[in-house]
């Protein structure tokens, strides 16, 4: 059952937004060094960088919100996600006059630009924005949010302090989970609970926006009250318990036909979560010990194909072969 406030409209990644340092999941050394920026009203520009659903985005909004004041918030602050709207149009005509217009109240006082996925903007987009951030610094602060940093170019990086957010731990995803679960007054069968947490655990992969996402979508669906693991899964773009058994077992048995036909009958088949559930059940199978290291090189090899537009079935049947040429 759900409370009768349930608002089914808003996403619980924001309802729950953390909204102080306090409320950060594991991320101490970041937030120690963060705090001090902000006790001095100093603060550098600075990149996020991190696997997604650490707490980047919350983190920098937090920042934005201590150093600029309530009133001027939202003249003084840029929100973009840059893989959508950060373009060199958008660089010349939207930042640029963002970051020229005389500073609300006081023409001393700081603007805030955050750009989420900044890994996503072009290099030739960054080479302009890097002379933004050099001409405007004294006044304009960025704070950039990105899963790579490697994408973003190294005269941008001089320029930023660097904070690296870190994988949350089984134990704080589930945490939360539960926190919210209490808030919005869940009842979670006590049968399955347990395994309710481990099953939205594994799904987010340690993403913790993708764990309170799926815990929402239970809700919205009606799977809580009469909860069904093996239904949570599939919606989610996995298999089943006992189809992933039934595949494992043909897989072992080097039946390549059948492992084939298994996989040329799944429907709506999200491939890189199937990549990751093989990979995660990799001790299922009869592998030679001698050949684990290759097999998961081939497991990259596979995902990046599909990445770049492969026939993902095919491909992951190639995967399957793979592992059957490797078992005992």
């Amino acid at each position: 059952m759900i409370n009768v406030d349930y608002d089914e409209d808003r996403p619980w990644v924001e309802k729950y937004r953390p909204t102080s340092f306090a409320e950060i999941v594991s991320q101490n050394l970041a937030i120690y060094n963060l705090k001090n920026f902000v006790a001095r009203k100093s603060m550098p520009h600075m990149i996020f960088t991190g696997p997604a659903g650490t707490g980047k985005t919350s983190t920098a909004l937090i920042v934005a919100k201590a150093i600029i004041k309530d009133e001027l918030y939202h003249r003084n602050v840029l929100e973009l996600n840059a893989s959508d709207t950060v373009r060199m149009s958008y660089v010349r005509n939207v930042i640029k006059s963002f970051v020229a217009q005389k500073m609300i109240l006081d023409d001393n006082g700081l603007k805030i630009i955050i750009l989420d996925e900044a890994d996503n903007i072009p290099n030739q987009v960054q080479q302009a924005l890097r002379r933004i951030i050099e001409k405007y610094s004294e006044n304009v602060k960025f704070i950039l949010l990105c899963n790579y940093i490697n994408k973003i170019i190294d005269p941008i990086i001089s320029r930023c302090a660097v904070f690296r957010f870190i994988n949350l731990s089984k134990e704080k995803v589930i945490e939360r989970l539960k926190y919210i679960v209490e808030k919005e007054r869940l009842q979670i069968p006590k049968n399955v609970e347990e395994n309710f947490y481990e099953t939205l655990f594994f799904i987010s992969g340690g993403d913790l926006r993708k764990a309170i996402n799926t815990l929402q979508m239970a809700v919205a669906l009606d799977l809580i009250e009469n909860l069904n693991l093996n239904e949570l899964l599939r919606i989610s773009g996995f298999l089943d318990k006992t189809t992933m058994t039934n595949l494992i077992e043909t897989v072992n048995k080097r039946n390549f036909e059948s492992a084939r036909l298994l996989i040329e009958e799944l429907e709506k088949i999200d491939s890189r979560n199937l990549i990751r559930q093989i990979n995660v059940n990799l001790d299922k199978f009869n592998i030679q010990e001698a050949s684990y290291s290759q097999i998961l090189s081939n497991f990259g090899d596979i995902d990046y194909k599909i990445s770049q537009g492969a026939d993902e079935k095919l491909q992951l049947i190639a995967l399957l072969a793979i592992i059957m040429q490797n078992s005992n």
